[in-house]
């Protein structure tokens, strides 16, 4: 389904007083598929023991498992085999940055694992998305496989303005992540990875065709942690994200699946204006 505009999140926003939705309260077995299949779960543990537990806890609560570095580093592709035999799709948080061939190299060994999305960072340039956009299509083509979902990453949650001065960017954020998101749209780049505080700004600069992931989603009253530019769940589908990824909200909750509903509702809350 594609995404709400931004005119859409405007009107929804500017709804007049008395006419607003009453917010839900959270519901112990909360039935919104729609919701539920765009809320990506963070698997940032160290073992497979732990991935296990949570893809099992998890499977029917969530849309995607978030693989990334330190569990890739720990496992390599058995973590996304033991995910997919529990029938859980993976989101491949590898962040590829290199020159453009080896980063065309990954990207095919990543569509052969069978990964629903992952990510590349945006700032390695038009050449080197452009060369693992073709490399994917390609290979899929060739060897009639599922062609995973490339999203480029643009600026990182945990950077603010004065990160970016700091190597010599002199944009801030939004400026930054809009300046990205036109350089991997114009390659053929499918969706981005940006803070939820930018996706009015991208869907200004971009249309609504681009799947945006969002990280930096807390639910109302948890920590921001390491995060810098959050919103609630509600807000960032309000927006016009398509998936957000949540992890130690969930991960580090009593009853894990429990939170996860509890965001699934206020993320169809969120969808439904």
């Amino acid at each position: 389904m594609a995404p709400r505009s931004v005119n859409q999140a405007r009107n929804t926003q500017a709804r007049p007083r008395g006419s607003r939705k009453t917010r839900p309260e959270p519901s112990r077995r909360a039935s919104h598929p729609r919701a539920r299949r765009r809320l990506i779960f963070a698997l940032d543990v160290a073992s497979l023991k732990e991935v296990n537990h949570y893809v099992a806890l998890l499977a029917d609560e969530v849309g995607l498992f978030k693989v990334g570095k330190q569990l890739f580093v720990h496992a390599g592709p058995e973590v996304i085999r033991r995910i997919h035999a529990k029938g859980g799709a993976v989101f491949l948080d590898l962040k590829f940055h290199d020159i453009p061939q080896t980063v065309a190299s990954a990207s095919v060994e990543a569509a052969r694992l069978g990964v629903k999305m992952f990510t590349l960072h945006a700032s390695g340039g038009t050449d080197m998305l452009r060369q693992a956009h073709r490399a994917v299509r390609s290979v899929c083509r060739a060897e009639q496989l599922t062609r995973p979902t490339l999203l480029a990453v643009t600026v990182l949650t945990s950077l603010g303005r004065d990160d970016l001065k700091q190597v010599g960017v002199r944009a801030g954020p939004a400026a930054q992540v809009v300046r990205l998101a036109r350089l991997a749209q114009q390659v053929g780049i499918d969706g981005l990875v940006a803070s939820p505080q930018e996706i009015a700004a991208i869907r200004r600069a971009c249309g609504d065709k681009l799947t945006l992931v969002i990280p930096g989603v807390r639910p109302q009253g948890s920590t921001a942690d390491d995060q810098k530019r959050i919103l609630t769940p509600h807000q960032a589908m309000r927006a016009g994200a398509n998936y957000l990824v949540v992890g130690r909200p969930i991960r580090d909750a009593t009853d894990p699946r429990q939170a996860a509903r509890d965001i699934v509702t206020d993320m169809a809350w969120g969808l439904s204006g």
